[in-house]
């Protein structure tokens, strides 16, 4: 699927917001629908045709927290401080930073520091996007664009969820709050009359039958428990006890001191203990005595260059397996290709943005 030809700065349109989903249920369909309002923008990211993710730019926190409340009533490791710590870590210096989707980032957080199994985090996206997708339905004027390529490309992925059904599970959730309200000024009305009839006939005994308004129940939503394809409906809230929050360890590595105080500015301490080092000769032997668990390796430095540190490391036993990202504004394939020759995990173009960097480290924390 091709942008779409509409430019969201210009001018707005008639939007059908039905027919724009519709146009990336495709299977082979995979990136990022943008809607643009006066009053917020909308994101909806899927993938292969299944929706992953979906967010309102609008209150988008306040979202998110009321439904991490009501999972908290299911799951204990979501205790009341865990707003707080969120607001802290991703919502600070957001509009300084411009961070795509802080959000995602927040439940990918849960996820890493098992506050949230993954399946957990599924049924929480899940839910963000039925309420995400219920006033997207009733947009009458706005802007919009498709692009194939989103941030959340490389991040993990908890559901695949089946557009069609949300719209579905959207739409009768409209109509039962249509019914509720209408039922409830119906009710409003004959309690009334009721109350003066009474009042008047006060010999007349009621029907307790008819005294007692009955009220629907919600209708239970299974059309989506099939998304998830682990997960058993009978386990779907699995009870964790809380645990010891890591901190990881993350040693820079990079004769530049501007990149160092960057990266350390750049990341949360309560998440990441960052140890710079600005001379190569002396990269070895601090990995070795700090055992990080993610090392930061500029490729251009003097007397060991990157990919010869990177291939000592390498061939200790004990750094096999830890991930190496190579800080470099070499982006040639021929650079890359050496890179990975010598045992590199990734790469981080310079410059590099806040996002860039938290987005590639959340890829290799455990």
């Amino acid at each position: 699927m091709k942008v779409l030809p509409i430019n969201r700065y210009r001018f707005y349109q008639s939007l059908q917001p039905l027919f724009l989903l519709k146009k990336i249920t495709s299977k082979s369909t995979t990136g990022c629908l943008q809607v643009f309002t006066a009053s917020a923008s909308w994101l909806i990211y899927v993938r292969e045709g299944k929706l992953i993710y979906a967010c309102c730019t609008e209150k988008m926190f306040e979202i998110l927290y009321k439904h991490l409340q009501h999972l908290s009533q299911k799951i204990p490791t979501l205790h009341h401080g865990i707003k707080e710590h969120l607001q802290a870590i991703f919502e600070t210096g957001i509009e300084n930073q411009a961070i795509p989707n802080p959000d995602y980032l927040a439940i990918c957080w849960l996820v890493k520091q098992k506050y949230l199994t993954p399946a957990q985090a599924g049924i929480l996206i899940e839910q963000l996007a039925l309420e995400v997708l219920e006033p997207f339905l009733n947009l009458k004027e706005g802007s919009y664009e498709f692009t194939s390529y989103s941030f959340l490309d490389e991040m993990p992925k908890y559901c695949h969820l089946d557009i069609r059904l949300l719209v579905e599970c959207c739409q009768k959730r409209s109509r039962q709050h249509l019914e509720n309200k209408s039922s409830q000024s119906s009710l409003f009305s004959n309690n009334t009359k009721s109350t003066r009839f009474s009042a008047i006939n006060v010999n007349t005994t009621a029907n307790p039958a008819q005294s007692k308004p009955t009220l629907s129940k919600p209708s239970t939503n299974k059309v989506l428990t099939h998304r998830i394809v682990t997960e058993n409906q009978n386990s779907r809230f699995i009870l964790q006890t809380p645990t010891e929050k890591k901190v990881h360890k993350v040693l820079c590595i990079d004769d530049s001191p501007i990149v160092v105080n960057t990266i350390q500015r750049f990341l949360d301490e309560q998440i990441f203990s960052i140890v710079g080092i600005n001379e190569s000769l002396k990269g070895l032997v601090h990995i070795i005595r700090l055992q990080p668990d993610i090392i930061l390796l500029d490729i251009e430095m003097p007397n060991i260059d990157g990919y010869e540190l990177c291939s000592l490391v390498r061939n200790h036993s004990s750094f096999k397996e830890t991930p190496i990202i190579m800080i470099t504004g070499r982006t040639s394939f021929i650079d890359k290709a050496r890179a990975k020759i010598v045992g590199a995990s990734d790469f981080l173009n310079k410059p590099f943005s806040q996002a860039d960097l938290i987005k590639i480290l959340f890829q290799y924390i455990d």
